[in-house]
């Protein structure tokens, strides 16, 4: 297989783009739900179990300061709660609650109807993206593994 650098920055470039659009997709229907795209991120990343702060941070790929902020909002509106956790007293676990989960199914219901109406229009097929997933992880397992060699 040949590398082509030039290919790689053109990927990059799309990837970026395509984030930004939709992103921008998805801070408009967090608006017409009432939330945020931040909210909406943080109650996404909770949603399979109760994780610290920290963790919600790594997964988001944010600053855990402002993850934290996010989830104060969240536990003072009552759609995440704190939790004991076993491991360490000081960082609680953070999970959803029922209005929570609620508020994320419905920011979901919303996503999926405008991202099948969007797949529909640009004529792509689950197959498609499960290839260009592939690609988008087999780049990411090889950043991470170069990321973590020792440097001298």
């Amino acid at each position: 297989m040949s590398e082509t650098p030039e290919s790689y920055r053109l990927l990059i470039a799309d990837v970026y783009e395509l984030a930004g659009l939709s992103r921008r997709t998805s801070e408009a229907l967090a608006r017409t739900a009432g939330q945020t795209t931040a909210r909406w991120h943080v109650l996404s990343v909770v949603s399979d179990g109760p994780r610290t702060v920290s963790s919600a941070a790594r997964r988001l790929g944010l600053a855990r300061q402002s993850v934290q902020r996010v989830v104060d909002g969240l536990v003072a509106d009552g759609d995440l709660e704190l939790r004991a956790n076993p491991d360490h007293a000081r960082a609680p676990l953070v999970a959803i609650s029922p209005s929570g989960a609620a508020v994320l199914a419905e920011l979901v219901r919303r996503s999926d109807a405008d991202r099948s109406a969007l797949l529909g229009r640009a004529g792509v097929s689950a197959a498609e993206l499960d290839a260009a997933r592939a690609v988008v992880r087999r780049l990411l397992s090889a950043l991470g593994a170069a990321d973590r060699r020792p440097t001298s």
